[in-house]
């Protein structure tokens, strides 16, 4: 996926560090608490691989603000990809849907990077499978910009303003061992 291209640690600056990732998931979990009154119907799914983590980190956030459990899980958008027969083939993550399931709930989607939209619009296209939601919003860490569809996020963690000759990277200490995102030069293909 070319938002997570690997920049060259040379030229690649990091533009969010770890206290700077915390703050922006505490503010996000409280525009969703104030956005959903309370947050008594959110459910959170994260999109493989650093969504996920992203989404548990949210809900451990949201749960010390509501002080109950919010249910969490992991959407697994491979199979609903438009760009499958132009890369080799993927190892499926998995989808795991809280016991409650999705229908009737608020469903906050969750991303690290928000570039084309096409990864939302296969999101989207999965959870219509699974069940069907009152609403569903999206949370994302990083907004690049560049959209090739209409989809834009509800909760945005930076803005950040991207040419398409850059790369935004981001790193997780449980994907990466530390907490970071780098923007850099895309490598010559």
């Amino acid at each position: 996926m070319d938002t997570h291209a690997h920049a060259q640690a040379s030229d690649a600056r990091p533009v969010l560090e770890g206290p700077d990732i915390a703050r922006v998931l505490t503010r996000i979990a409280h525009e969703i608490v104030e956005r959903a009154k309370g947050a008594d119907d959110v459910v959170l799914l994260g999109i493989p691989t650093r969504g996920v983590f992203l989404a548990q980190r949210l809900a451990a956030k949201l749960e010390q603000i509501t002080e109950r459990r919010i249910p969490c899980g992991s959407l697994d958008i491979t199979m609903y990809r438009d760009d499958l027969r132009m890369h080799p083939p993927r190892t499926l993550a998995r989808t795991e849907i809280p016991g409650d399931g999705i229908d009737g709930k608020l469903v906050v989607l969750v991303d690290d990077v928000l570039f084309s939209g096409r990864t939302i619009r296969a999101a989207l296209d999965a959870l219509n499978d699974i069940g069907r939601p009152r609403a569903v919003q999206l949370a994302v860490l990083v907004d690049r910009g560049h959209r090739e569809l209409p989809i834009r996020a509800d909760y945005v963690g930076k803005n950040l303003p991207t040419s398409l000759r850059e790369t935004v990277k981001v790193q997780l200490a449980e994907e990466d061992g530390r907490d970071t995102v780098l923007l850099g030069a895309k490598a010559d293909q």
